[in-house]
């Protein structure tokens, strides 16, 4: 199975967010959608970075909630790690576990179209492996 699969079952909306969002609004988003990560973009749709819920959690920690006001910027991930829809759910499994990354941005010529949860590839798993079953017991039962 690839992410594109996945993407196209669930879905490409991404909850996306300027550098210039604050850590409060970014906060709101998160709550409101019910989501665990924002991919921050530019002008021009590309990656320029992701926030998650423990991003914003631990910089509350940190500096307590003045660090509301601040630029989202000021606590993002830039480095994102990312994948293509051609890439297999075993490798972005692979990828997600290495990493310890439970979102993974999906894009296609430096674009983003999709995000790939550590839930979304749970439920993809699950339904593979009960359709292997299912295949079965018609076997067996034939």
């Amino acid at each position: 199975m690839y992410v594109k699969t996945i993407l196209d079952e669930k879905g490409r909306n991404v909850v996306t967010g300027g550098p210039q969002l604050t850590v409060k609004q970014a906060a709101v988003y998160l709550h409101e959608n019910h989501i665990g990560a924002i991919v921050i973009v530019d002008r021009n749709d590309r990656i320029a970075g992701i926030v998650t819920e423990r991003d914003i959690v631990a910089a509350v920690a940190r500096n307590g909630a003045e660090c509301l006001d601040k630029p989202i910027s000021s606590i993002m991930w830039g480095n994102v790690y990312r994948c293509g829809e051609d890439q297999t759910v075993d490798d972005l499994m692979e990828m997600m576990s290495k990493l310890r990354a439970r979102h993974i941005p999906v894009e296609k010529e430096g674009r983003l179209i999709g995000i790939i949860s550590i839930g979304d590839v749970v439920k993809s798993h699950i339904r593979a492996i009960k359709h292997e079953a299912d295949a079965i017991k018609a076997y067996i039962a034939s």
